[in-house]
């Protein structure tokens, strides 16, 4: 494969695109607002004005947009990949959508004799930047393993999960723990830090710990630098809880932690962080306990005062 596209260019496609870019392929852009492939055109992509006009060109297309109806649009729609694909054409979704959605795609695009594999990732715009992402793959084995170097040009590793859908339940799995990890740092952060403790003492011993995180790591730095540009944004999380909660109710489990953690992220979308980083639902914690939380020296313990 030579050819590839990719369908949706914000803060996790336009770097997967470079990627591409970079390792030589020759790259078919397409995105709703045109001025974001800019950056790749100047790189040597080609811009598109249509998904269809995509898949005309492409051997593969990777499909990076918000939720299930716009997926449904790119692949289905008037203008969408299947309308410009030969048989052959592989569709990489790497959305994040319900795995009902990436069932019922895969089938109705295989009747074209296209294949489609739900490939979501872990990781944020950061990991998207630095090609750290992990991708978890559902559908055809052999389309995997074909599948392997673009996989590993835009990320650090790639799972197959199994049959279609596979890598959408994996993915919601990933995103609750993801989730509650980072409305429990929140929490104890929150905790420590009205303590008087030092916030990057405190992420040093509980690195060195049981409740080392990767989300603690992430975030810690952002939050005490007042940081909250959108690595992932607070309103894509609250999409993603969305879905969670409808799997929760197809696969019929109980979910009392995540009801909670719904709750605080609609809170922290409905004070206007849903355009910022997830950890901005930290906000919500301060105003209730009546601090901001800064590099040591900005906060002294009622005990010190």
């Amino acid at each position: 494969m030579k050819k590839i596209g990719v369908v949706g260019l914000g803060i996790m496609g336009q770097p997967m695109a470079g990627h591409l870019l970079n390792a030589g392929y020759e790259v078919f852009v397409y995105n709703r607002t045109a001025s974001k492939a800019e950056p790749l055109i100047k790189k040597g992509a080609k811009v598109c004005g249509t998904p269809a006009e995509v898949a005309q060109h492409c051997d593969a297309v990777v499909v990076m947009v918000k939720a299930d109806a716009e997926v449904e649009a790119m692949v289905l729609g008037s203008n969408g990949l299947i309308a410009g694909a030969r048989p052959g054409l592989i569709i990489l979704n790497s959305s994040t959508i319900l795995p009902q959605t990436s069932k019922r795609l895969a089938q109705e695009v295989a009747a074209k004799g296209v294949i489609m594999l739900d490939c979501p990732v872990t990781g944020s715009g950061v990991q998207a930047k630095e090609a750290k992402l992990t991708f978890m793959v559902g559908g055809d084995k052999a389309t995997f393993d074909k599948c392997l170097p673009l996989f590993l040009v835009m990320g650090k590793q790639a799972f197959y999960m199994g049959e279609s859908g596979a890598g959408s339940y994996m993915k919601l799995a990933n995103n609750s723990l993801m989730a509650i990890n980072l409305l429990s740092l929140a929490e104890s952060l929150t905790m420590a830090y009205k303590s008087g403790i030092d916030p990057e003492l405190f992420l040093q011993v509980v690195n060195g710990g049981g409740a080392r995180s990767a989300v603690a790591e992430a975030k810690i730095p952002k939050i005490i630098n007042r940081d909250f540009t959108p690595a992932f944004g607070t309103a894509m999380l609250a999409k993603d809880l969305g879905l969670i909660y409808e799997l929760a109710k197809e696969l019929q489990i109980p979910t009392p932690v995540m009801a909670s953690v719904r709750e605080m992220i609609h809170m922290a979308v409905v004070k206007g962080y849903g355009d910022e980083d997830v950890c901005s639902v930290i906000k919500c914690y301060e105003e209730l306990a009546g601090v901001e939380i800064k590099r040591a020296g900005n906060y002294k313990s009622p005990a010190q005062v």
